[in-house]
């Protein structure tokens, strides 16, 4: 199981940004994904956007055009970004970043979730 720790949630005014991190506590070899999710409550979990291997990304619709994620280079390679601009109310949500690779075998980890309030 790797560790996932993620900072940068908060309370932001509609319209505004915030900058999510998610960073692995150790070296992780395989990568395949990595990704942010997120869960309102009453709602279901779900995608908000992906990284792969060679950089390749995937957005919800909801964020398309508002979000970008992005890895961390050199040394900072396991910490994944969630930039965050033109927030929404609707955007309002526990932020949980994850992880998928293999290494042997499959794995998969979550962290345990950032807070994300946007006030109208």
């Amino acid at each position: 199981q790797v560790q996932l720790v993620e900072s940068g949630g908060g309370l932001v005014q509609a319209g505004g940004s915030l900058r999510l991190s998610c960073a692995a506590g150790r070296s992780i070899f395989g990568i395949n994904t990595m990704g942010w999710y997120r869960q309102a409550p009453g709602k279901q979990r779900e995608l908000v956007a992906t990284i792969a291997r060679g950089g390749i990304t995937n957005y919800a619709d909801s964020v398309k055009g508002r979000f970008t994620i992005s890895r961390g280079v050199a040394n900072a390679e396991n910490t994944v970004y969630l930039q965050m601009n033109s927030l929404k109310p609707e955007d309002t949500a526990v932020y949980r970043c994850n992880v998928k690779g293999f290494h042997f075998r499959d794995y998969e980890s979550w962290g345990q979730g950032t807070q994300v309030t946007v006030s109208s």
